[in-house]
């Protein structure tokens, strides 16, 4: 027998009670509505008991809706799934790890998850330096963005934007603009 969408319901929420009620949440069960004699109910109710709910066809829930929560954390999903895709267009082009780190605060363990699931050989060596125009193009294109602020720390889409401009490696990119943000210039005079 097919289940209702009430009692599927309904049986996530006892069992969201259930699980409150081990973790001894009283809380979390009081802002459901349950009181004591609900709470010694829900304790006598074992696994089985929640397979029958589709065979009663009572609805004993209200549900109530915060908007404001609701939007919010609606919004910071969005915001989780466009900064893992972000991450993801980054591992395909070839980012490396302490890029990773630095822009999203992604360790070791989960860079080489992401580059294993999105079957991505392991990068070997440091990068290949790109000619003399291509270094040249990227030093013109990194500064027009750092503008005045050589240790301003770009974007993801700014990183993304340089390899597109200039053709070169994002490796590449990431191990010179770090260079260029300690030292300066492509010559790697210090900076006074």
């Amino acid at each position: 027998m097919a289940t209702t969408k009430e009692a599927d319901l309904i049986t996530a929420v006892l069992l969201y009670a259930i699980r409150c009620l081990a973790e001894a949440d009283q809380s979390a069960l009081r802002d459901l509505g349950f009181g004591p004699r609900e709470i010694d109910a829900l304790q006598r109710l074992n696994i089985a008991d929640l397979y029958r709910i589709d065979a009663i066809r009572v609805h004993c829930l209200r549900v109530d809706l915060n908007r404001d929560v609701f939007c919010h954390m609606v919004e910071h999903i969005r915001q989780l799934r466009a900064s893992e895709e972000m991450q993801q267009t980054l591992i395909k082009a070839d980012a490396p790890q302490d890029m990773m780190q630095t822009l999203f605060g992604l360790g070791a363990k989960e860079y080489t998850r992401w580059r294993r699931l999105l079957t991505l050989k392991p990068a070997v060596g440091r990068p290949a330096e790109p000619d003399e125009a291509q270094a040249h193009a990227l030093w013109t294109a990194w500064k027009a963005r750092v503008e005045d602020e050589d240790d301003a720390l770009l974007t993801a889409e700014d990183y993304l934007a340089l390899r597109a401009e200039t053709n070169v490696d994002l490796r590449a990119i990431w191990h010179l603009t770090r260079r260029w943000t300690q030292y300066g210039n492509p010559e790697g005079i210090p900076r006074r």
